[in-house]
C-alpha cells in the first residue's frame, strides 16, 4: 500500500481567497502549535500524519554538516539553511563557500536554474551580451535555491575525507549524519525517505515532529545564559537546563551548532531567502525563525520556545505565512515575546507582518495604471474559530 499524507476528510480549512466579495478558493490542511514545553496548544486537521518536510528541514541538514566539520559561520551558515532567491550577495557567499573547501560549481549536483532575483539575472545578461556570448540567459547550479545547502554537504564531505561524487546518496556519511540529526531533534523515526526537488534525501515527519525539531533548534540556539532550553518536550522529565547526554536529550549535544546557526540567521536575515521575501521579513520584523518549504509546508519558532508547523494539502504556499503567524499569535506566543536586541514585540506587529507578507488578490489596473487590489486572503473557518475563542 502506498504511504499517504492526510486526506481531505481529515483536513481543516486554513484559509480562503476572497475575490470581489466571493470566496474563490479554499486552502485546507493540517497544523500544530507547540508551547515551550512541547505540548500541543493548537491542533488542526491531522498533524500526526506524515508529510515530506521539504526545505523546512534545512536547519537540521545545516547542523549535520556543521557537526561533521563544515566551517560555517555568518552568512555562510545562513546559506546552508537557506532557500535563497539568488541575489548577487547570495551567489557571492556560496561561491566563497565552494572556494574555501577547494570545490567548484561542477561539484554541485543540484539542478541548474536561472537566478530568481530579476536584478541579478539582468546584470548577468548584460555582462554576457557585452562579452559577445551567444547564450545570454544564465543558468547554473549555483543559482538554484538549494545551492548553499549542497555546498555545505560537500564541505562536510571534504572535512571527513569522504567521497564528494556520491554526497547525495542516502548511505553517504553526510546523509547518514543528517538522518541521525533529524531523528534526534524530532524524537521521531521518519515514516519515509524520498528525493527532494534538489536531489537530496528528504524525510517524511509528522507536523508535530517537525515543530518539535525546529522549536528545539531555535530555542537552544537562542539561549543566552548557558542553559540548554527544551522547546520540544521533556522526555526525560528533567529541567530546562539539563545537560547533554541525559536520556531523551541527545539533541543538546548539537548546542554549539544550533547556537552558531541561529546567531547567523538573526544577524543576516537577508541570506535565508532574500530582501523583502516572506521568511526574511518574518525574521526581521518579529525575531521569529521562519522556514518555508515546497508543497505548502512551513515551520516557525520563537526564541521563547513556541513553534508551529503546517501543510496546505493542495501544495500551495500562498497562505502559509498568514496561517502560521496567526496560530502563533492565538497561542499566545507574542504575549510576552521579547527580543533582547530590539525589545518587546508590540501587539500590532504580528498583524502588520502578516499584512506585509500576504499576497494581494489583484484584478486589472486603476485609472493611473496601477495594479488594482480586488480581494484578499482571509482565515479559514477552522482558524477563525480559534481567533474568536481567544477574543471571547
Amino acid at each position: 500500500m502506498t504511504l499517504s499524507t492526510f486526506t481531505p476528510a481529515q483536513a481543516a480549512e486554513l484559509a480562503v481567497v476572497i475575490r470581489s466579495g466571493v470566496i474563490e478558493s479554499r486552502h485546507i490542511g493540517s497544523a500544530v502549535v507547540l508551547d515551550p514545553h512541547g505540548a500541543p496548544v493548537i491542533r488542526l486537521g491531522a498533524p500526526e500524519a506524515p508529510v515530506f518536510t521539504r526545505s523546512s528541514l534545512k536547519p537540521l541538514q545545516a547542523i549535520a554538516a556543521m557537526s561533521l566539520g563544515a566551517q560555517l559561520t555568518g552568512p555562510a551558515a545562513v546559506l546552508a539553511t537557506a532557500s535563497h532567491k539568488s541575489e548577487a550577495a547570495h551567489v557571492e557567499v556560496v561561491s566563497s563557500m565552494l572556494d574555501s573547501a577547494d570545490l567548484s560549481v561542477d561539484d554541485l549536483q543540484c539542478p541548474a536554474a536561472h537566478p530568481a532575483d530579476g536584478a541579478f539575472r539582468r546584470q548577468l545578461q548584460d555582462r554576457l551580451r557585452a562579452a559577445g556570448e551567444a547564450e545570454t540567459d544564465p543558468r547554473s547550479p549555483l543559482y538554484f535555491n538549494c545551492s548553499g545547502k549542497h555546498t555545505a554537504f560537500l564541505m562536510a564531505a571534504r572535512a571527513i575525507g569522504a567521497d564528494t561524487d556520491s554526497y547525495l546518496s542516502p548511505d553517504h556519511p553526510v546523509q547518514t549524519r543528517v538522518a541521525e540529526v533529524v531523528e534526534t531533534f524530532a524524537s521521531e523515526t521518519p515514516a519515509a525517505v524520498g528525493v527532494d526537488g534538489c536531489g537530496a534525501p528528504v524525510f517524511a515527519l509528522s507536523l508535530v515532529g517537525l515543530a518539535r525539531a525546529i522549536g528545539r533548534v531555535v530555542r537552544m540556539g537562542s539561549a543566552r545564559l548557558g542553559a540548554v532550553a527544551d522547546a520540544g518536550g521533556r522526555g526525560d522529565g528533567g529541567p530546562a537546563s539539563a545537560k547533554a547526554g541525559e536520556p531523551g536529550r541527545e539533541w543538546s549535544t548539537y548546542e554549539s551548532e544550533a547556537r552558531t546557526l541561529m546567531d547567523a540567521v538573526f544577524a543576516d536575515t537577508w541570506a535565508i531567502e532574500g530582501h523583502g521575501r516572506p521568511n526574511t521579513t518574518v525574521i526581521e520584523r518579529l525575531g521569529v525563525f521562519a522556514k518555508g518549504g515546497a508543497e505548502g509546508v512551513i515551520v516557525m519558532a520563537t526564541k521563547s520556545g513556541y513553534s508551529v508547523a503546517l501543510k496546505c494539502l493542495d501544495g500551495s504556499s500562498r497562505a502559509t505565512g498568514l496561517v502560521a503567524l496567526t496560530l502563533l499569535d492565538r497561542a499566545g506566543a507574542f504575549d510576552s515575546a521579547f527580543d533582547g536586541d530590539r525589545g518587546a514585540v508590540s501587539a500590532e506587529e504580528p498583524a502588520a507582518t502578516i499584512a506585509a507578507i500576504a499576497e494581494p488578490v489583484t484584478g486589472g489596473t486603476d485609472s493611473e495604471g496601477r495594479t488594482s487590489v480586488v480581494g484578499r486572503l482571509a482565515l479559514g473557518e477552522d482558524v477563525a474559530e480559534i481567533s474568536e475563542r481567544k477574543r471571547n
